[in-house]
């Protein structure tokens, strides 16, 4: 099983994240997925080990569980996505995992 993927992004990117990954893995996101990971990530902690909301993105090519926190008065989202066993799909979830954080 493959290690974590983690790190963070800006909040106003969570989206744009989650339909990537979705298109990635071969998940059929949808604006129901996105009402429901909107409102169970509102009351989250990144700082809280039970804090945090998770939702699997179950696609033809394998189940991606995210893991998601808001930062207590920031702006940002810690993310921890596993389940990418193929090494394309790490690569893609790292690499969109850096590029949220940076705009």
């Amino acid at each position: 099983m493959a290690e974590p993927i983690t790190g963070w992004i800006w909040d106003r990117n969570l989206r744009a994240l989650l339909e990537l990954l979705s298109r990635y893995s071969g998940y059929a996101f949808d604006e129901t997925d996105w009402e429901t990971i909107a409102a169970g990530v509102q009351d989250t902690d990144d700082e809280s080990p039970d804090g945090w909301y998770s939702y699997p993105l179950a696609g033809t090519s394998g189940t991606l569980e995210v893991s998601l926190a808001q930062a207590v008065g920031g702006e940002e989202v810690s993310v921890s996505i596993t389940g990418a066993e193929i090494p394309e799909l790490q690569l893609r979830t790292d690499t969109l995992l850096s590029a949220f954080a940076s705009h």
